[in-house]
């Protein structure tokens, strides 16, 4: 149970919040339980184009907000990330959606609670709890972004539009269905599709993306990063999967760097938004759609 502060919090807090906050979006079947920078919901209209009309296993090693996984809602999968929460909490949705609810609806949005429950050491806590603390940051702090400082320790503020948007109940529901047949592992990638992928399986390849500036802040949602090298190491990756007989389909920044890596295959180059910056003016850009045995 989490701490008594806490819990006095929601008692006195819930009933003004509740009347005040849109706390349920509207449902939709297909929708990710979370938001995620980078996450791939408006480009499914795109990716769908190039998706395979028969494969294996469905395979995504840097599953963030698992937009094309929910919408596929193929029955053999394997989703992984190296970011321990979010493993944590698909693995919590998929086996105690229920008690990740009842924890939910005890929390409200507001400033003060928000930042009580981002100080609690997750690992004090049990999976459910967990589970309810990142799906309520997430769902809370600023623009749905999940960073991390160079020890692990969350530090996204507080999101202070009003018109945020809390969880919605069907969705979790849903998304624990979806995830009952899949395979839930934190790992490296590497270690995941070198264990788990075989001829005809489909691989989404949607790692950290190389920033266009130096100011780009896009890959640290975990406390390691993501640097040329392990774009290069990628690649790699990639073309071993395609010499395997895999379908691949892989999303990057529209960079120098990933276009030249990938020059050999078919790129596809689609005008995006991009979600995680204050200013609108900024919010567009170039992802690329890399595709190998497709």
């Amino acid at each position: 149970m989490f701490n008594e502060a806490i819990d006095i919090t929601i008692k006195t807090q819930r009933t003004t919040f509740a009347k005040t906050q849109k706390l349920f979006p509207e449902y939709d079947s297909r929708k990710p339980f979370l938001k995620w920078a980078g996450g791939k919901s408006q480009l499914i209209p795109e990716l769908v184009k190039y998706i395979p009309n028969k494969f294996n296993s469905y395979l995504e090693p840097f599953i963030g907000g698992g937009a094309l996984f929910f919408y596929l809602n193929h029955n053999a999968s394997v989703i992984s990330d190296s970011n321990e929460e979010l493993i944590i909490t698909y693995q919590a949705v998929k086996d105690n959606v229920n008690s990740i609810i009842d924890i939910l609806d005890g929390f409200v949005n507001e400033e003060t609670f928000f930042y009580q429950v981002r100080s609690l050491d997750p690992h004090t806590l049990n999976l459910s709890e967990r589970a309810a603390r990142l799906i309520y940051l997430n769902k809370t702090c600023f623009n749905g972004l999940y960073r991390v400082n160079k020890k692990g320790i969350f530090n996204v503020p507080y999101n202070k539009r009003d018109s945020e948007q809390f969880y919605n109940k069907e969705t979790l529901i849903n998304a624990s269905r979806r995830l009952q047949n899949t395979t839930i592992i934190h790992s490296d990638y590497k270690a995941v599709l070198k264990k788990h992928t075989r001829k005809g399986d489909f691989v989404f390849l949607d790692p950290p993306y190389q920033p266009m500036s130096k100011y780009s802040d896009f890959k640290r949602y975990t406390k390691e990063f993501f640097y040329e090298k392990d774009q290069k190491e990628l690649f790699i990756v990639f073309k071993e999967l395609v010499d395997k007989g895999c379908f691949v389909i892989l999303t990057n920044s529209n960079h120098p760097l990933i276009t030249d890596l990938y020059k050999n295959f078919r790129i596809e180059v689609i005008e995006t938004r991009r979600l995680i910056s204050c200013d609108p003016s900024t919010r567009t850009g170039k992802d690329i759609i890399v595709l190998g045995g497709i």
